[in-house]
């Protein structure tokens, strides 16, 4: 899949080739440990997937400007304080096969470094007096952390319902790669109608994403490298096992909750649990929402005219779906 995000890339490869370096200044400080702790995450990097979709979308509306730069790092600077807060509050001591920020520089450090990445990511439009980019970025913070605030609420009682669970996903996930898209039609000073088209094309593109990643719960270990039932053990109620225990006999709606609420930790009954959303039809019903919106993503993407981002960009949404980690 390495060779695959690759292609996708080429036609931004010089833009995100200067966007490393950019991206590497946004986060400079005078602070020597800070610089240290930065250095690290830059080379221990990911896909890069949301500054790709930012100069993809940039080009595919107009071209990419200094702004899109600008633009790319603030996503890329939350992204990474996210991924920083969220190894702390979830204890996680490995991140893509490298030790985590709390791992090597305790959780105090590492929560201080994911504040001064957010702030980084605000300054830089305020710096630029470009409000429409602070505009889109605070409303992105919002609405994740939101997002993160009411599965914490939901998963206490269990009682998480279909359209709950999309309100979770669009603010936790799917509010990052939106804004990722409206930073790229924004960063063309496009209007307020593209504005819009390219953030709803960025929301169906992450709530795809999340669906995917929810999937991951109940595959194969050995394939993607997550323990398989890792999201039933930490009682978090995604689509499959939503959509299987609210078509459920009473008998079995009880007893598999019952597994969720007090015997999470016990494998068998958590394997159980998995095979029963197998065999009742939960993992078709999810791979079905996320390809309608995955198609609701193209059907936008379809509106452009064709050119190289076009292609890409269909390109990384079939990417987002096959991918195996």
């Amino acid at each position: 899949m390495a060779s695959a995000i690759e292609e996708i890339k080429r036609p931004i490869a010089e833009e995100m080739k200067l966007f490393e370096k950019k991206f590497r200044e946004s986060m400079r400080s005078n602070v020597a440990l800070l610089d240290r702790v930065t250095h690290f995450i830059v080379t221990t990097k990911g896909k890069q997937m949301r500054p790709m979709f930012v100069f993809l979308t940039a080009k595919l509306v107009g071209e990419v400007t200094e702004k899109t730069y600008r633009g790319a790092s603030m996503i890329e600077l939350i992204h990474t304080a996210t991924l920083v807060h969220d190894d702390v509050v979830d204890e996680s001591y490995k991140r893509r096969n490298f030790f985590s920020i709390n791992a090597l520089w305790k959780n105090k450090i590492a929560v201080l470094v994911g504040d001064f990445l957010l702030a980084k990511s605000i300054l830089l439009p305020s710096e630029n007096d470009e409000i429409d980019l602070l505009k889109v970025v605070s409303r992105a913070i919002k609405e994740m952390s939101e997002g993160e605030l009411l599965q914490l609420e939901k998963a206490r009682k269990l009682d998480i319902t279909e359209d709950v669970y999309y309100e979770i996903i669009r603010q936790k996930t799917a509010a990052l790669i939106a804004a990722c898209c409206e930073i790229g039609a924004v960063s063309n000073d496009c209007d307020e109608e593209l504005a819009v088209k390219m953030r709803n094309f960025g929301t169906f593109t992450g709530m795809a994403f999340q669906i995917k990643d929810d999937l991951f719960d109940y595959l194969s270990s050995n394939v993607i490298g997550k323990p398989v039932g890792i999201d039933i053990k930490e009682q978090k109620m995604t689509l499959p096992l939503i959509y299987v225990l609210s078509k459920s006999p009473e008998k079995q709606r009880k007893y598999y909750f019952d597994t969720i609420k007090r015997h999470n930790n016990n494998s068998k009954r958590v394997k159980e649990l998995i095979e029963y959303v197998k065999l009742t039809g939960g993992l078709d019903y999810a791979v079905g929402v996320m390809n309608d919106y995955l198609q609701k993503a193209k059907d936008i993407l379809n509106e452009f005219p064709d050119s190289e981002a076009k292609t890409a960009l269909h390109s990384l949404l079939d990417y987002v779906v096959e991918r195996k980690f």
